[in-house]
């Protein structure tokens, strides 16, 4: 049997109440399949606070917070919460925050407010920002080109954050890299349809490159229809080694290099560290 694959899933919400069930199973599947490190991203201050706790329970599990721009309506102008809970040592990353056109629960002016002002934080913290934007292009590429254009220090120094889920063409990856920007791989990669998705894969350079699960959404083709997990992003590798016409060993080795890069982790941080 061949050994498996260490990887690190940099997107899952575990913390969702999705989990409340078997988490802890969640967790040992997730171990048993290879996975190393998970980033626990929060979308409001309830699930931020969900995710430190359940990262200060398990030192494989890290967290990252953020408002969510379906949230963006109730993320005022004091943003104290959010400071505090970034400045948890648990903490490696802001988000997720964007713009997401596409179910439009906030007023765009209520989610350029919000976005703006994480970005603003994420600077100011030195934090990575993990970034959704869906059916927002546009938008997210001018409010993110005129902060990286800001941040000349940071981009240099490190990376400027990941496109979570990342959803465009091989273009507008290549852009977000040129800024210092990672693209995050999904699930739905594997979907036979997804030829966007699937050329990204296969063009975007693989030290540009992490992935993820988004879990409890967007499960792979091999389990459509069941609540997504962390142990799955197994399959999602694979499929872009395939696609890519790569080892599969390869594509894990690169990926983790990199989220350990974007969120400042060492690899002795990671393996190892998978006993739940």
């Amino acid at each position: 049997m061949n050994a498996p694959l260490a990887l690190i899933d940099t997107h899952a919400h575990v913390q969702f109440d999705a989990y409340d069930k078997d988490r802890a199973e969640t967790l040992m599947r997730a171990h048993a399949a290879g996975v190393e490190a998970i980033v626990l991203v929060g979308t409001d201050p309830t699930s931020n606070s969900a995710a430190i706790a359940l990262a200060e329970r398990h030192d494989w599990l890290y967290a990252s917070v953020g408002i969510h721009p379906h949230d963006a309506a109730n993320f005022g102008p004091d943003h104290h919460a959010l400071r505090e809970q970034a400045a948890h040592p648990r903490v490696v990353a802001l988000g997720e925050m964007g713009l997401d056109y596409y179910r439009m629960l906030a007023p765009r002016p209520a989610q350029f407010a919000a976005f703006e002002a994480q970005l603003e934080l994420a600077a100011e913290l030195l934090l990575p920002v993990v970034i959704h934007a869906r059916q927002a292009a546009d938008d997210a590429l001018a409010v993110l080109t005129r902060w990286a254009a800001a941040s000349p220090d940071r981009t240099n120094a490190a990376p400027l954050g990941v496109l979570h889920c990342f959803e465009g063409d091989l273009d507008l990856a290549l852009r977000y890299v040129e800024m210092g920007f990672f693209i995050s791989i999904p699930g739905p990669v594997t979907y036979p349809n997804a030829a966007e998705r699937r050329a990204v894969a296969r063009g975007l350079p693989l030290e540009a490159m992490v992935v993820e699960t988004d879990c409890p959404y967007l499960t792979p083709q091999g389990h459509r229809g069941q609540r997504n997990e962390p142990a799955y992003l197994v399959e999602t590798v694979r499929e872009i080694a395939k696609l890519r016409n790569e080892p599969a060993e390869a594509i894990a080795a690169a990926t983790t290099a990199n989220a350990c890069r974007l969120f400042a982790l060492s690899p002795a941080d990671t393996a190892g560290k998978r006993a739940p």
